[in-house]
């Protein structure tokens, strides 16, 4: 690929922010308080998917009786009392490659499965909302990831072609929206382990977004 048709897109919860563990937190709170079982296998399943199909998945497991929307609530309630505070915590090397591929022009969009308003409101808190060309929510378009739709939006957006495109994923259902999408995947795993699908999936898998850094910038020899 020459330089001019390298592009970059990131997820956030668990890639960009260290929050997945917050929202686990959460519901395993939620889930001691009303008695709920299995709660911890569920979110597992929830894990890089929109508000739809969560619901969808909790539905699926618990009855259509389960009350949702109230546990949705109190769980956001409780995520915003962890963080008002002090924040988002972000992950190792986000800043770092964040800055690289800004310094070097190179087209960086996000595509997060949290609703927009959320995503652009996190991302301002953390002074990281200018680092991104296009930012694309998971509520502006019907199906989730693991479909391949959201990745393709965000290419849309941005005006480049996804396979010039590299992905930062955490999350299986976001490896195989990449994929299906026909961007090249990286995975930095965060909650879910690396499993043979994802190795197959992914062109590369690191621990962290230095390591990913290192990678592109020894895969176009240096042009960022």
């Amino acid at each position: 690929m020459e330089r001019s048709d390298i592009a970059v897109i990131f997820d956030m919860d668990g890639t960009i922010f260290d929050s997945e563990r917050l929202v686990l937190d959460c519901w395993k709170m939620l889930g001691e308080k009303y008695g709920i079982p299995d709660i911890e296998e569920v979110f597992m399943r929830c894990i890089g998917t929109n508000k739809g199909r969560t619901k969808e998945i909790v539905y699926g497991h618990y009855g259509k009786d389960f009350p949702y929307e109230k546990f949705s609530g109190e769980s956001s309630a409780l995520f915003r009392e962890m963080t008002e505070k002090e924040g988002l915590p972000v992950k190792t090397g986000a800043r770092e490659i964040l800055a690289c591929l800004h310094e070097r022009r190179i087209p960086t969009g996000l595509a997060s499965s949290t609703r927009l308003a959320v995503v652009t409101q996190e991302l301002k808190d953390a002074g990281l909302y200018d680092c991104f060309q296009v930012v694309v929510g998971g509520d502006l378009l019907k199906n989730s990831k693991p479909a391949p739709d959201i990745y393709l939006m965000t290419c849309k957006r941005m005006g480049i072609l996804p396979e010039n495109t590299y992905a930062i994923e955490d999350s299986h259902n976001g490896i195989r929206s990449a994929h299906g999408a026909g961007l090249h995947p990286i995975m930095v795993p965060d909650m879910m382990p690396v499993t043979e699908e994802m190795g197959m999936l992914s062109e590369a898998v690191f621990d962290n977004l230095i390591q990913v850094k290192e990678y592109l910038e020894k895969k176009f020899e240096g042009s960022i």
